[in-house]
């Protein structure tokens, strides 16, 4: 199983999913759809709830069904990943037809129109561009950040597929070669990083200034590049190249802070950026009925 987990939200709910790239299917959190479905309150209601329900559902004869459910680890409240039942569509379809909620038709609605759109992407993943950059804006970001941000993604992406054409093994070794990547070109690795700009779950490149992106995407471009062409083998190999790439874009760090006396790396994260561009905007609006009000006196 090739897992993009991911959180779905139905009604401001969130829902635990996993995407199946090589049966190109959506498994959903079983208790996480219990829960929403008959308004439980707690994960151990909804728990509760499930395993009365896979006692009926045993009972009826649905066998078959209990069994094809499978178990992945998914990141629970506690930030710890844990074994949890999950579904796919077909699956989850008929587990819903034994639980009375009214709930039930507009979810049957909703896990269409998820599958229809990760379907979509596939086919046309300009739509998971689309998508991405709506969800940015909606957030508040700034239009030409946003920009940037999707270019990282895309270098991020064929520098991934460059790893594993050399050998590496997605999960761990990938972690360990991007915090190779970070600790060389910014002086920190990625958990102090993070732990700098005061974030604990959240993506540190959604936390980026503008220059923090753009040495990181210089980073991990010189990174793929070196790699193409020297072509190393399997984990090892690659950490080297890693260190490499990282170095490239350190030396274009210190170039610019020795040229502009300031240091690159900002403790800021995105809420204290947006609200710092909002403030600027809202400031510069008054200056001129400030300019008007002066004029008069």
């Amino acid at each position: 199983m090739s897992e993009q987990n991911k959180i779905q939200l139905f009604e401001n709910q969130k829902i635990r999913t996993a995407w199946d790239e090589e049966k190109e299917e959506w498994y959903f959190s079983v208790v996480d759809v219990i829960a929403v479905l008959t308004d439980q309150q707690t994960a151990r209601g909804a728990s509760n709830y499930w395993a009365k329900l896979k006692q009926r559902l045993k009972e009826e004869g649905a066998d078959e069904l209990l069994t094809n459910c499978q178990q992945l680890k998914m990141v629970a409240s506690d930030g710890k990943r844990r074994l949890t039942d999950v579904a796919n569509t077909e699956q989850l379809l008929r587990i819903i037809q034994s639980v009375p909620s009214p709930k039930a038709e507009p979810f049957k609605r909703w896990l269409a129109e998820v599958g229809r759109e990760r379907i979509e992407e596939t086919i046309d993943p300009e739509q998971a561009i689309d998508r991405a950059l709506e969800t940015y804006l909606k957030k508040g970001y700034d239009p030409d950040w946003v920009h940037q941000r999707l270019l990282s993604i895309r270098i991020r992406n064929e520098l991934t597929d460059e790893w594993q054409k050399r050998g590496v093994e997605k999960g761990r070794e990938f972690a360990i070669l991007t915090d190779e990547i970070t600790r060389t070109w910014s002086g920190m690795t990625t958990r102090q990083y993070k732990n700098l700009k005061g974030l604990k779950k959240e993506n540190l490149r959604d936390n980026m200034s503008d220059t923090e992106l753009v040495l990181t995407m210089l980073a991990e471009a010189s990174t793929r590049d070196i790699s193409k062409a020297s072509k190393p083998e399997g984990f090892s190999g690659s950490m080297e190249v890693a260190r490499q790439g990282g170095e490239v874009a350190g030396v274009a760090r210190k170039a610019l802070e020795e040229r502009t006396g300031a240091p690159v790396i900002t403790a800021q994260n995105a809420a204290q950026m947006n609200t710092l561009v909002v403030g600027m905007i809202e400031e510069a609006a008054t200056l001129p009925a400030q300019a008007e009000a002066d004029d008069k006196e």
